[in-house]
């Protein structure tokens, strides 16, 4: 039961991390619009937790979670920018 809150977690703070630093510091990069941003900072995600799977409540599968939750954190910071620049280009009459 444990090891599901610390993978629960684990995603979830992944996700909400990389959202707000998208949206936060990566706002003015173009490179974060890419296809291939989010699936690259979730392979990094993984890659980086993946030690932490020696410790004993923590797994692979926690950090593979973390690197989807990561990867989708990004997309959605991505999506979040674009539609928030997109909103401030319209010209009011």
């Amino acid at each position: 039961m444990l090891q599901l809150v610390i993978t629960i977690l684990a995603g979830t703070s992944g996700y909400l991390f990389a959202r707000s630093f998208v949206s936060r510091r990566l706002r003015f990069v173009d490179a974060i619009h890419s296809p291939m941003a989010p699936l690259i900072a979730g392979i990094f995600a993984a890659a980086i937790a993946w030690p932490a799977s020696i410790l004993p409540f923590v797994t692979l599968t926690t950090a593979l979670v973390f690197g989807i939750g990561t990867g989708l954190g990004t997309a959605s910071g991505s999506r979040a920018v674009r539609h928030a620049a997109s909103g401030r280009r319209q010209l009011t009459p």
